[in-house]
């Protein structure tokens, strides 16, 4: 038994493309390094997967989030883009909630959960399940 986490990215059209991890840490450690072309200068929705394996076999999804990676008009990622939006996820993760007693009147910096918020998206059901269906291998996709 394993874990196997996967990424793949949608096109406008929603076809999904994985796109293998070793390819995203090249990404991550030298944007230039590696073009994806056809999301030139374009926002795409992303998702990761975590799919348990039995016996090197998707058995069922183990967790899945969805957020987005920007390409610049070379297809170069824009990996400041994704690190704010990350680290702006990791801080509302963090945060604890005050057990002070409510102070009506009192402003918070929701700043990080804007960020957050920005680089997250909601799949349809039909969509929801097709991602499913990809990242347990019943239905076959394209790599990039």
């Amino acid at each position: 038994m394993g874990i196997s986490c996967r990424m793949y990215l949608l096109d406008q059209d929603d076809t999904l493309y994985r796109l293998p991890n070793s390819k995203f840490e090249q990404m991550l450690q030298d944007p230039t390094r590696c073009q994806l072309l056809r999301f030139a200068g374009r926002r795409v929705r992303m998702t990761d997967v975590a799919v348990e394996l039995i016996d090197r076999e998707p058995s069922c999804i183990v967790w899945i989030t969805f957020g987005f990676l920007a390409f610049d008009e070379n297809g170069c990622f824009d990996r400041s883009s994704f690190d704010r939006h990350q680290r702006a996820r990791v801080e509302l993760a963090l945060a604890l909630p005050t057990l002070e007693p409510k102070n009506e009147g009192v402003i918070v910096d929701a700043a990080n959960r804007f960020v957050a918020q920005g680089g997250c998206w909601t799949p349809s059901r039909a969509l929801q399940r097709r991602i499913d269906a990809v990242a347990l291998e019943e239905v076959k996709c394209l790599r990039l």
